[in-house]
């Protein structure tokens, strides 16, 4: 196969498995924001969209610069070697990418949560409160 078939192979498969994630991302993301955003459907939808786009720009970037080849392959052998070899890396690439918006997602979750509840605007450690003594009764 040459390079070129190999390079377009590449692309397709990577293009598939970015907008595979990209997707459950998405959907992933939709609930964790919502909730963020106390019900703010534009809020949140404009949010997600954002964290989406970047996940897109990032995978596509890195799809771009890992697509040239400088090993020719001779035999679909070695083409299909160097595809696998690819999409593997890709897959960890997008995993990473995955767990790093879901991280910011539960992070946004758990920071909203915690300035509810009264807790530091930062997310920080709250500050065990002092203990508070019996009152004495008045009889």
């Amino acid at each position: 196969m040459g390079a070129i078939v190999t390079d377009l192979l590449y692309f397709a498969i990577s293009i598939a498995l970015v907008a595979a994630v990209g997707q459950a991302l998405s959907r992933s993301g939709r609930a964790f924001l919502h909730e963020v955003f106390d019900g703010q459907d534009g809020a949140a939808q404009a949010a997600r969209r954002l964290l989406v786009v970047a996940f897109y720009l990032l995978s596509l970037g890195f799809v771009a610069l890992s697509a040239p080849s400088a090993t020719q392959a001779a035999r679909p052998g070695q083409a299909l070697e160097l595809l696998t070899g690819k999409a593997g890396v890709l897959l960890l690439v997008l995993g990473a990418l995955h767990v790093t918006g879901t991280a910011v997602l539960a992070r946004l979750r758990r920071g909203r949560s915690w300035t509810a509840a009264g807790g530091p605007a930062g997310g920080g450690p709250a500050r065990a409160a002092a203990p508070s003594l019996p009152r004495p009764r008045v009889h």
